[in-house]
């Protein structure tokens, strides 16, 4: 299914993302906007998880047509197998340009299994990557279909919107900080903790600057606040 029905949340990013976009959508707004140092233009519609929508979330052409986009260079069924990045919400800033946001709770999200796609699924994902990882000028040795391939499959479609499509677009990973909804594994409790991780996740991907890269927005939203 490429619209993903959820019951309302009760821990984790999904419960909180499905709050500020439901309960606070200009509290996340303004914490967006300002991460990206104004960039992003606000206020942004949020387009998911909606409550009055059963809280989906959206995958494939199915978060395209959310969106309102539509490819005229190169379709997403070419880019990228069926059953891609199902996004935690999605949103259209003041210009109408998208906005995909990927949520994250606590550090051990930010590991994710290698993608279980059949053979020729596989090797389109793996093809895709590659063209990615080659725009960024990052080096062969870099996995980007192991442990952190979740994130690598994010900027993919950042790389496929922005870069192939020429649709001006941004990807927001938003990170909480000072969660406490997972007994046993609370969530870090500063933005530091956060970067500190981040760093080596992009050491492992072998991510340096790139002009692509500062349409990638990390934003950190303090629950305690």
């Amino acid at each position: 299914m490429t619209r993903v029905k959820q019951k309302a949340g009760e821990r984790g990013s999904l419960h909180w993302v499905q709050r500020f976009v439901n309960e606070r959508p200009a509290a996340l707004t303004d914490a967006v906007v300002a991460a990206s140092g104004n960039r992003i233009k606000g206020p942004i519609e949020w387009l998911s998880p909606l409550g009055t929508d059963e809280f989906a979330e959206y995958r494939d052409q199915s978060s395209l047509d959310r969106l309102g986009v539509f490819p005229s260079i190169l379709p997403l069924s070419e880019f990228w197998p069926r059953l891609g990045p199902q996004w935690d919400a999605l949103g259209r800033d003041a210009r109408g340009c998208p906005v995909l946001v990927e949520a994250k709770a606590n550090i051990p999200e930010m590991i994710s299994s290698p993608s279980g796609a059949s053979p020729a699924s596989l090797a389109a994902i793996r093809k895709s990557l590659e063209l990615t990882a080659l725009h960024l000028g990052v080096s062969g040795r870099s996995d980007w279909s192991g442990t952190f391939y979740q994130y690598a499959n994010r900027l993919a479609h950042l790389y496929f919107l922005h870069e192939v499509n020429k649709i001006k677009s941004w990807l927001v990973f938003l990170y909480f900080v000072g969660d406490e909804t997972i007994a046993g594994r609370p969530g870090p409790t500063s933005e530091r903790e956060w970067r500190a991780a981040l760093e080596v996740l992009h050491g492992a991907l072998g991510l340096r600057k790139h002009r692509l890269l500062t349409q990638k927005v990390d934003t950190f939203v303090d629950l305690r606040v």
